[in-house]
Formats: C-alpha cells, sequence, structure tokens
C-alpha cells in the first residue's frame, strides 16, 4: 500500500505552473460557490432538491489533471468539480440540471431528467450514432443508487483490456486507441459497504484491468458514521490483501491520500493513473480527511448528528482553505491575488446561475402567457367570465409558474365549457394538443432507440431450410448462429459462468473458445451483478456483449443493475447514450424450487426500456438474436431451459436471418378459443389444444414470441374478435405476467368489445415448484389443466354440446 507523503516537492513531478495552480483554485472557488447557491435556490423554493460536491474540490481537482481524452467516468453525484476541470460541465448546467430544464442542450447530460449533481456526456449524435469516443472526455450517465455505477466501471475498463489485447479491434479508432483508457471511478466511503463494490473490486483484480477508483472519505453515510460502515473504519485497510506483491504480478495498486493536501493529490493521481494506464493495473485512491461543509443534502443540516469538535476540524481542514494556505506558504500568490480569484468566482456563479434560470424559466413564461391569452378570450365568447376568472387568475399571476400549472388549468376549464361551440375554444384545444406533444417529447421520450438501427427498423429476413435437414439438438442451432455472428462482427464477445472452455451449461458456445479465443468467449467468477455490469461498460464503449446469467433465478442478483442503469441509460441521458447489451438466461419449466423460475412480472417491472424476449424454441432464439445483434437497443433473452436436446432444423441462412419483435405467430389456427402463452408453455397448450379438437373445440394457439414489445400490429386483437373467448397462460404466479399481458389485449387492444365470456387466466401456483415431476405438475400449468380450462368456457356457453365433466 502507497501512503503518499504530504510534501511540496512532490509537485515537481508534474511541472505545474504558477497559472495552472491559481485556475485550480479559482475552479475550486467556482465549485464551491455553486454548491452553496444551489443549496439556495432549493431553499427560496427554485429548486426541488440538492446534493452538492462540497469538500471534495481539491481531490477532483487532481483526477481531472490525470483524466486524458479517451478516459471514461463512472461517478456519483458530488463529482461536479472534477466535471467542471475536464471541462463536460459548465455552471449554467450545473444550475440548469438543479432547476430541471428539459432542454438537452441547457442540460447535457439528462435534459432535466435527473436531479442535481448526476453527470454524463453526450456519447451520441442527433441520429443515435456513436460520436468519437477516442478522443473526447467521456462519462457514462450516472444513477442515484450507491455504488450503483461500480458494475458499468468494470465494463468500462473491460473494454479497454479487450481493445488493447484483441488486434481484430485495432481497426476501431473511433472507439479506443488501442486500450490505453483508463476508466475512473468515484464513490463516496459508506457507499464502500454496498456488496456490489466488494464484487466489481474483486472482479476488477481478477480481470487485471485499468480501472481506477476514487473513495471520498468524508467517514459518514448520511448521519451514520464510518465506525458502523466499515470494518477498522478504513476501505484501504481491508482491502490491503489486495495490494499486488510488486511489478507483474496479479492485484491492485492502493493509495492514500489526505483531501485537503493538494501537492500530494496531484503526485497521487499522476502515478497511480500512469500505472494503471500503462500496465493495466486496477488501482484504488483512498482519499482520507475529507469534509462536507454543507452535510448530506438539502434534506436537513449535518449539525444534528456531527459534535461540535467534529464540525470545528472540518472547518479547519476544509480543502480550499489548506490549499490557500499552502499557495500562501509556498509563495505562488498573494493574500490580494487569491482574495480576488475567490470574489471572481463567487460573481462568475452568480451570472451563470441568473443565466441559467432565465434560460429554464422565461419559456415558461412565455407559455404561460400564450395560455392566458387564449383563456381570455375563451371566457369572453363563453361568458363564463365570473365562473373561471379566479381559476385563470390564479395561473397568471403565479409568480413560479410551471408546465403542469398551464395544462392543469386549461384542461379544468375547458371542462366548463365542454359541448359549447366557439373558435375560442378550438384555438384552447389546439393549444392544448400542441402542449402535450411538446412535454410528451420532453418528459415521455427516449424510453426505446429512435435511430435507424432501432430494433423496429431491422429488416425481417425470413429462415431458410434445405430439403430433408436432419433435425439436430436446438442447442445446434444456437451454436451455429453465435459462430456465424462472430464470424460477420468482430465486436461482439460473449461472458458468463462456464461460458468458455465448456461452452455454457448447455453447450451452445460449445467449441467457439477453441476457434475464437478466450477474450471473445470467456468465462467469469460466479458474479451476476458484474456480469452484466461488464457487459453495460462494454456496450457503452461501442463494442457488442452477449452477457450470461446462466439461470433465470439468479437475474434478482443482476435486477437492480438492468433496471436501474441499463434500462434507463436512453431514457434518462435522451437519448444521449445507448448500451445495445444483450443478456442471455434460461428458465421456465423445470424442477426443483430453483431452476425453474418463470418471475416475468418482476422483469417487465423492472426493465421497461430493454427489450424482453421469450422465444419457444431455440430456432427463434436465433432468429431473435440475429435481430438484436444488428440493432441498437439493451434485451433480455429467456430462452427455454428444457429445449435444448428438443430436435430442430438448422436454417441455412442461421447468422442472416432476422424475426420481427412485437410480431405473436399463431401456432395454430381455430374459430371457438384464443389461448394466450409464450415459451415452454407453447408446447403444453399445443399439445392440450390437440386434445380438445378430439371432443370438438377448435383452440387458436398463439405464441407472443416479445413481451416487450408486445404484439405492435394488434394481431391477437384480431383473433379474439373471431373467437370471442381468450385464455391467458403462463408460468408466472397467480396475476402475474397473465395480467400484464390481458391488459395489453383488453384494454390497449380493447378487445374485451368482441368477448361472449369471461377471459380467462391461468397461472402457476403462487408457491415455487417442488423437486420432481409430481411437483412440476402440481405446480405448473399442465395439458389437462389447459383443457379443462377451455372446456368450461364452451360448456357455459353450450351445456347440452359440452356436459360437464367433473
Amino acid at each position: 500500500m502507497s501512503t503518499t507523503p504530504e510534501t511540496a516537492d512532490l509537485l515537481t513531478a508534474t511541472a505545474l505552473r504558477r497559472e495552472d495552480l491559481l485556475h485550480d483554485y479559482r475552479l475550486g472557488w467556482e465549485s464551491r460557490h455553486a454548491s452553496l447557491a444551489g443549496r439556495k435556490e432549493v431553499f427560496m423554493g427554485k429548486a426541488k432538491f440538492g446534493i452538492f460536491g462540497d469538500g471534495k474540490e481539491l481531490p477532483q481537482l487532481a483526477m481531472a489533471r490525470a483524466f486524458r481524452p479517451g478516459d471514461w467516468r463512472a461517478g456519483y453525484y458530488r463529482d461536479q468539480t472534477f466535471m467542471l476541470a475536464i471541462g463536460e460541465l459548465t455552471l449554467t448546467q450545473y444550475f440548469a440540471q438543479l432547476y430541471a430544464n428539459p432542454d438537452a442542450e441547457a442540460d447535457p447530460a439528462s435534459a432535466g431528467r435527473s436531479m442535481g449533481g448526476h453527470f454524463g456526456t453526450r456519447l451520441l449524435d442527433e441520429d443515435g450514432q456513436f460520436q468519437n469516443l477516442a478522443t473526447s472526455k467521456n462519462s457514462s450517465a450516472d444513477i442515484s443508487p450507491t455504488a450503483g455505477q461500480m458494475p458499468r466501471l468494470v465494463g468500462l475498463a473491460y473494454a479497454s483490456k479487450l481493445f488493447r489485447n484483441n488486434p481484430e479491434l485495432h481497426q476501431f479508432t473511433q472507439f479506443s486507441n488501442k486500450g490505453n483508457e483508463v476508466a475512473f471511478g468515484t464513490i463516496g466511503n459508506a457507499s464502500t459497504s454496498e456488496g456490489v463494490f466488494f464484487e466489481a473490486i474483486n472482479a476488477a483484480g481478477v480481470l487485471q484491468i485499468p480501472m481506477l477508483v476514487s473513495v471520498w472519505d468524508d467517514h459518514y453515510g448520511i448521519s451514520v458514521p464510518a465506525e458502523y460502515q466499515t470494518t477498522k473504519q478504513s476501505i484501504s485497510a481491508i482491502l490491503a490483501g489486495f495490494q499486488r506483491d510488486g511489478e507483474g504480478q496479479d492485484g491492485f495498486e492502493i493509495f492514500v491520500v489526505k483531501g485537503w493536501d493538494y501537492p500530494a493529490l496531484i503526485d497521487t493521481y499522476q502515478r497511480a493513473a500512469e500505472v494503471c494506464r500503462t500496465q493495466h493495473v486496477p488501482v484504488l485512491i483512498h482519499v482520507t480527511e475529507v469534509t462536507q461543509p454543507q452535510g448530506h443534502s438539502t434534506s436537513g443540516s449535518h449539525e444534528r448528528y456531527k459534535s461540535q469538535e467534529r464540525l470545528g476540524w472540518e472547518e479547519e481542514h476544509d480543502c480550499l482553505r489548506k490549499m490557500r494556505e499552502w499557495l500562501l506558504v509556498e509563495g505562488h500568490a498573494s493574500e490580494a491575488e487569491l482574495d480576488q480569484l475567490e470574489n471572481e468566482a463567487r460573481e462568475t456563479v452568480k451570472q451563470a446561475r441568473t443565466a441559467s434560470w432565465n434560460a429554464f424559466f422565461n419559456p415558461i413564461k412565455q407559455e404561460r402567457d400564450e395560455a392566458v391569452k387564449l383563456l381570455d378570450v375563451l371566457l369572453l365568447e363563453t361568458n363564463t367570465e365570473n365562473e373561471l376568472r379566479e381559476m385563470v387568475s390564479g395561473l397568471q399571476f403565479n409568480p413560479a409558474p410551471i408546465r403542469a400549472d398551464m395544462v392543469r388549468t386549461v384542461r379544468r376549464v375547458l371542462r366548463q365549457v365542454r359541448g359549447q361551440r366557439s373558435a375560442a375554444r378550438r384555438d384552447l384545444l389546439n393549444w392544448l394538443e400542441q402542449a402535450e406533444a411538446d412535454n410528451a417529447d420532453r418528459y415521455n421520450s427516449y424510453l426505446n432507440s429512435q435511430s435507424e438501427q432501432a430494433t423496429p427498423n431491422i429488416e425481417e429476413v425470413p429462415a431458410e431450410f434445405a430439403r430433408n435437414a436432419p433435425p439436430v439438438d436446438g442447442r445446434e442451432v444456437l451454436q451455429a448462429c453465435f459462430e456465424a455472428n462472430f464470424r460477420r462482427d468482430p465486436t461482439i464477445f460473449a461472458i458468463g459462468e462456464d461460458v468458455g472452455r465448456i461452452g455454457d451449461v448447455n453447450q451452445a458456445f460449445a467449441g467457439l473458445q477453441a476457434k475464437f479465443g478466450e477474450l471473445r468467449v470467456t468465462d467469469t467468477g460466479i458474479r451476476e451483478c458484474t456480469i452484466v455490469g461488464q457487459g453495460i461498460g462494454a456496450a457503452l464503449r461501442g463494442l457488442r456483449p452477449i452477457a450470461e446469467v446462466q439461470y433465470l433465478d439468479y437475474l434478482l442478483y443482476a435486477i437492480q443493475i438492468l433496471s436501474d442503469d441499463l434500462a434507463s441509460l436512453q431514457y434518462r441521458t435522451k437519448g444521449g447514450q445507448k448500451a445495445p447489451l444483450i443478456v442471455r438466461t434460461r428458465g421456465h419449466r423445470l424442477e426443483g424450487i430453483w431452476h425453474s423460475g418463470s418471475p416475468i412480472q418482476m422483469i417487465l417491472g423492472a426493465i421497461r426500456g430493454m427489450k424482453l424476449l421469450v422465444p419457444r424454441n431455440m430456432t427463434q432464439a436465433a432468429g431473435f438474436y440475429n435481430t438484436l445483434l444488428r440493432s441498437d437497443e439493451p434485451a433480455l433473452v429467456i430462452e427455454c431451459l428444457n429445449g435444448y436436446r428438443l430436435k430442430e432444423q438448422i436454417p441455412t441462412n442461421v447468422g442472416e436471418f432476422t424475426l420481427p419483435l412485437g410480431v405473436p405467430e399463431v401456432l395454430r389456427e381455430g374459430s371457438d378459443v384464443t389461448v394466450v402463452t409464450y415459451g415452454s408453455m407453447c408446447r403444453i397448450v399445443m399439445d392440450a389444444a390437440q386434445q380438445l379438437a378430439e371432443v370438438g373445440i377448435s383452440v387458436e394457439v398463439i405464441d407472443v414470441q416479445t413481451l416487450l414489445p408486445f404484439d405492435t400490429q394488434h394481431s391477437i386483437a384480431d383473433s379474439v374478435r373471431k373467437t370471442s373467448r381468450v385464455v391467458f397462460a403462463d408460468e408466472d404466479v397467480p396475476g402475474g405476467a397473465t395480467s400484464y399481458v390481458m391488459q395489453q389485449v383488453l384494454d390497449q387492444q380493447q378487445a374485451y368489445r368482441y368477448l361472449d365470456a369471461q377471459p380467462r387466466c391461468l397461472s402457476a401456483q403462487a408457491h415455487r415448484p417442488p423437486y420432481g415431476s409430481d411437483g412440476d405438475y402440481f405446480s405448473k400449468p399442465n395439458a389437462e389443466d389447459v383443457f379443462d380450462t377451455v372446456y368450461e368456457l364452451l360448456h357455459e356457453a353450450n351445456p347440452k354440446q359440452f356436459p360437464a365433466i367433473y
């Protein structure tokens, strides 16, 4: 472990000029005044919430001096000084995010969708294509969940390893300079208590990747001090076993440096970044004795939980105060010069705050004035002055209106003049229509890709089969599909538990590591969260990862990262970033409490912003993989766990044929009842449909194929119009995914209009299946359950023709 000495001559290692020192000092004070002003804006009601980077200015200035074009950041919400220092955040943008300005030019990080302190750079151009990431300074988009940035950080650093060690990737100069990029991560000391932090640290140590993690240690996690957070109250102490034994050995380099010691910080970051960049060794820098002058956030005061002694110590060890003392002692500046810099910083922040507020608020006032003008005319034309003037005046004289106030008022006024004919009412309706369209773009757009590579734009190519092609195990179809895609695109790689040497537990990657090498078909440890994160970070950098989670049950380890990071990425950046990661797993029908899960409703609720594909066999899965590997959208593909040994034919165009998403397939035509299902249930429903045909009941069986998106052409409603009866069947718990499917069909597609009988849902039991074949039969829907459910519908309609069975 390296502990950097507190000595001014360390600065000679970087040969900073006097103007560099004073630049950093002023920038530090600009950031500090921005924090102070931000807190005031919240208390004045101009912003909803504030969380700021005060007290962390000096270490972030030092980190910025080690950050080069092409490098990456995955951090947390106190990194404003760093973002200012690398030139990827302006003070007006800082305040724009605080005010939630929905303009992507005003707030490039999130277009007002993330609260203050959530940073990111725009990686994509207006068409949704990657810009030159090798020459820009890049920040992946922040998320709030503590330590949630760590899995993605692993992937950002892992990409450098791939770009350096795989010669096939050297051609992609838009994304990397042969892997010479460092991924910088930042995290608070308390957040290192999260399990995902330790998982990421271990993964980085195993992978030996250029990941440089800074821990800002201010001794607290909100009100909880370090003695409740970390063993020995020191993350560097408890990670000392990760320290490598010497150059060329595996492990970490660990540095400890005080957060107020500017020259030591500069030296530490230069040395740490150099070893990280050149040797691809992960590095941890434990920045101690950091302060937090305004406490955790605007939600409360730290005076409530810090002692007077601690508060006094923090004031004395404020990093900007310490830098001022150092500059004076070393003769780099005079008291007057530093006073002037501080005053200039304060004035610069004041001007930026005013400009940013005006840029945010003036358009709102203009929209409000336009709405009031239309409302005034309406009141006059409809003779409703007495009834509605108070409502309109409330909007007109509101000193700080928001767009919701305008739309709310207009909708309530229109409610009062319903049925009346007037030109003013039509004008107001037109205003409302335009306002709703504008606000949909501001607040609802980019849940999914809107580029030319979005999945709806991928050309459908039908599968072709040779005459009399022999049937093979389903896994061989996938194997051929993956091999063809690996040959087609060198940016594709696969990672996961047992994926490499044995070719995954079901052999879909069998033999591919020998053909394409360990860098492209790679085993990982048992660490689902960072397997997914490894894929997210690599996808952000232009690569095309397939990250395998071995069984669907294990997805729970990774669902938080999938939900909070990957699924929301396009949305929270308003199309500024994308990570087209494919997460491959297997589930549905099997025996036992584990490896038999089908928690689809949980997944549906968690990953909006991703595609959710549930193919019934491996040929369908292959077609979906071909589509996804040509698109730029993230997806979760759930293969049928009991389908790898079932016989299928390999298409002659196995790596080229594509399947559209959101298009159900009619597996069996019928006229009496529509049964909607997916995955392994398709075979069970088809079996039951054949049995029902033997008693005179014609069943139309529909495989939805994809749940996100779901039946974009509303073809299921067409089937229900024909049969007038519908059953929704799957393996999820009662009220699970069948409820989602029923809502999509009856509500969104309005198929309720065609029903002559109650719609039925057929699901598994509320518990997980016990082990054994009997456990499966009595826990999940079987062919007899499907038969009886459908038969009962026909019995209700015609009991004479279909008498009761039981």
